[in-house]
């Protein structure tokens, strides 16, 4: 069964709706069907970005995520907001 690979970025931004706040924002940055591939990007995401937080998400295709018992997702706290 084919696979996709993915790199999600988790960051905290101001928000748009009010520059006052700030908002958890979870980004997918990187798509493939090759998982060496993907691994070397990461590594060189992560070399570039040493302070924001990359993970990878591998699923077969053709999934409906929301029926596994765990798919992409970073947990954002308030005080991470803060």
């Amino acid at each position: 069964m084919k696979e996709v690979y993915m790199i999600l970025k988790g960051d905290i931004e101001p928000s748009s709706a009010n520059a006052e706040e700030n908002v958890g924002v979870v980004s997918v940055v990187y798509v493939s069907s090759d998982e060496n591939i993907t691994k070397d990007r990461l590594k060189e995401l992560q070399a570039q970005n040493p302070g924001v937080f990359f993970m990878e998400y591998a699923t077969p295709l053709d999934t409906d995520l929301t029926t596994l018992s765990h798919y992409p997702s970073i947990e954002i706290s308030r005080k991470d907001l803060e």
